[in-house]
């Protein structure tokens, strides 16, 4: 299988954050400095997109996304937050793992693919589990890369 979207390791991070929007400027911040893009516009498309309605997407995670112009390929982010939030998510649950995903503005099925990939990662329970239990950024970039090599085989 062909792995949706970029994910570098320094885009994996674990961070205490209150509320969703300063969840959003952390992330959009981690865009910027990993992927080179503008934070401004991350943020603004990623304020846009949850103010149709929350990104949260049960079980304790969020998927914040956007198409942005100036990329190629679509990249995410992976932030762990040290403490649950409200994330206005369907289930009612705080909100503890949190994937952003940018792709191309013009990507129509490669940015759905992607966010495919991504609840397909955090509905396995114990992946999930896993990603939940992890100490810092660097295990979490491991056990992601180890997912997503064993899904390619």
């Amino acid at each position: 299988m062909h792995v949706h979207f970029k994910l570098l390791p320094e885009a994996v991070f674990t961070a205490g954050v209150a509320g969703k929007q300063a969840v959003l400027e952390a992330i959009a911040d981690r865009f910027a400095a990993v992927y080179k893009v503008d934070r401004e516009v991350v943020l603004e498309s990623l304020l846009e997109r949850e103010a149709l309605g929350s990104t949260g997407f049960g079980r304790g995670v969020a998927i914040p996304h956007a198409r942005i112009a100036g990329i190629s390929r679509p990249v995410a982010v992976l932030l762990r937050l040290e403490e649950p939030i409200d994330f206005a998510a369907a289930d009612g649950m705080p909100v503890e793992l949190v994937f952003g995903l940018l792709s191309p503005e013009n990507a129509g099925a490669s940015h759905l693919q992607a966010l495919a990939a991504i609840s397909r990662i955090v509905r396995d329970e114990a992946m999930h589990r896993a990603l939940v239990e992890s100490v810092d950024g660097e295990a979490l970039f491991a056990l992601l890369t180890n997912h997503l090599d064993r899904d390619a085989a």
